[in-house]
C-alpha cells in the first residue's frame, strides 16, 4: 500500500507492507532500494547476513526476506542467539533426546527440523560461542546433525538468514569469529542503515506509531520537524518509545513540543553540543525579534514564530529571557 504523508516541508510516498504479521513503514529512497534487493536475493536460496545498528530494523529485512522467498509457504523460525546460554542454544537450534540431560524428560526436535523448507533467522548471530560456530558451519555446508544425546542423523533443508549489530569483520580478525563461517553467512550481505542517514523515514514512522495508541492523536508541524533533526542514536526502537511516550503525556489529541521526554528537547540536533548550540542562539534571537515587534505581547509573537504560547512561554523560560524582558501579558 502507498499513500501520501505531508509534513512542514516534505511530500512522501510512504509503503507500507506487512511481513509475518509485523508491518513494515518507510519513505526514504535508501530503504526503498534496498526493498528492491531484498526482493531479488529473496528468490534464491543464498544465506544472508544482515548487518546494521541496533534498533534499525534488521529483522523486518529478514521477514521481508522469508516474505518474497519461493519458501514463503513453509515455517518461518526466529531466533536470538544471546538469549539463551550455550548448553540451551545447542539444544534449542539441533534438538535433544529424552534423558539427554537433566530435564529432558521428553525428546524435542530443535529449531533447524521446526523450519525445514522455511526460514530460520539467527539475531545476534556475533554471539556465538567457538564450538556452536563450527557445529553450525558444518550443517550450513549441508552436512547432517545429531540431537543431544541422539545417535540418529538428521538432515534439514533450511534456508537461513543471520543478523547481526557487530562488525564480524573486526571480530574475526580479533579470533571471536571464524573465517569461514562469517564467509558462509555474508553469501550475500545487506547493510540496514541507521535511521538518521534516512531522515525521510521518521514522520511515516511516527505517525504510524501514534495511530497505533489512537486515532484522535496527531503531531503538531514543530513536533514532526523536531522529529527529523533528532539523531536517534537508538534508531526505530527509540522513535517508537519516544512517540508511545509522548501519547500517553499528551493533554489533548495534538501532540506537541511539550508532549516530548526533556532530554530528548535537549539533544535532538544533529550534529553535536556545537550545533546545538548554534541553533539555540538563532531560536533565542528569533524570540527576541518577534518580541520586540510585537511589542511585548506574547500570542502575537507566538503567532509570528508559528508556535503555541505555551511553547513561547516555556523558551522563554528556559532561555532566562525574563529579566533581559519582561513580556507583556498576552
Amino acid at each position: 500500500m502507498a499513500y501520501t504523508v505531508g509534513s512542514m516541508h516534505t511530500k512522501l510516498v510512504m509503503l507500507a507492507r506487512e511481513f509475518i504479521g509485523v508491518p513494515a513503514v518507510f519513505a526514504s529512497e535508501v530503504m526503498q532500494r534496498l526493498m528492491l534487493l531484498v526482493e531479488k536475493v529473496a528468490v534464491t536460496n543464498a544465506t544472508i547476513l544482515i548487518t546494521g545498528e541496533s534498533g534499525s530494523g534488521k529483522e523486518i529485512v529478514a521477514r521481508a526476506i522469508h516474505h518474497y522467498s519461493l519458501r514463503s509457504s513453509k515455517s518461518w523460525v526466529d531466533l536470538n542467539c544471546a538469549a539463551l546460554p550455550e548448553n540451551l542454544l545447542e539444544s534449542e537450534l539441533f534438538g535433544h533426546e529424552k534423558g539427554a540431560f537433566s530435564g529432558a524428560d521428553a525428546s524435542k526436535p530443535g529449531l533447524f527440523e521446526v523450519a525445514d523448507r522455511g526460514t530460520l533467522f539467527l539475531d545476534e548471530i556475533g554471539d556465538l560461542d567457538p564450538r556452536m560456530q563450527v557445529k553450525l558451519l558444518r550443517v550450513l555446508d549441508g552436512a547432517s546433525y545429531y540431537r543431544v544425546g541422539g545417535v540418529k542423523k538428521v538432515s534439514v533443508d533450511v534456508r537461513l538468514v543471520a543478523a547481526t549489530n557487530q562488525d564480524l569483520k573486526a571480530a574475526v580478525q580479533e579470533g571471536r569469529f571464524r573465517s569461514d563461517l562469517y564467509h558462509r553467512l555474508s553469501q550475500i550481505p545487506i547493510c540496514v542503515p541507521p535511521l538518521r542517514e534516512r531522515i525521510d523515514d521518521i514522520a511515516p514512522l511516527a505517525i504510524h506509531y501514534l495511530a497505533q495508541q489512537g486515532s484522535s492523536f496527531h503531531f503538531s508541524g514543530e513536533v514532526l520537524e523536531k522529529l527529523r533533526a533528532h539523531d536517534w542514536p537508538g534508531n526505530v526502537r527509540e522513535l517508537r518509545n519516544v512517540v508511545m511516550r509522548a501519547s500517553v503525556l499528551a493533554q489533548g489529541p495534538e501532540i506537541t513540543l511539550e508532549d516530548l521526554p526533556e532530554e530528548f528537547l535537549h539533544r535532538s540536533f544533529s550534529g553535536g553540543l556545537q550545533n546545538f548550540a548554534a541553533l539555540s542562539d538563532m531560536e533565542r534571537r528569533a524570540i527576541l525579534a518577534a518580541l520586540e515587534e510585537s511589542g511585548g505581547h506574547q500570542q502575537k509573537a507566538a503567532d509570528k514564530l508559528g508556535i503555541s504560547k505555551r511553547t513561547l512561554q516555556r523558551k522563554i523560560k528556559s532561555y532566562g529571557m525574563a529579566a533581559e524582558r519582561e513580556p507583556v501579558a498576552g
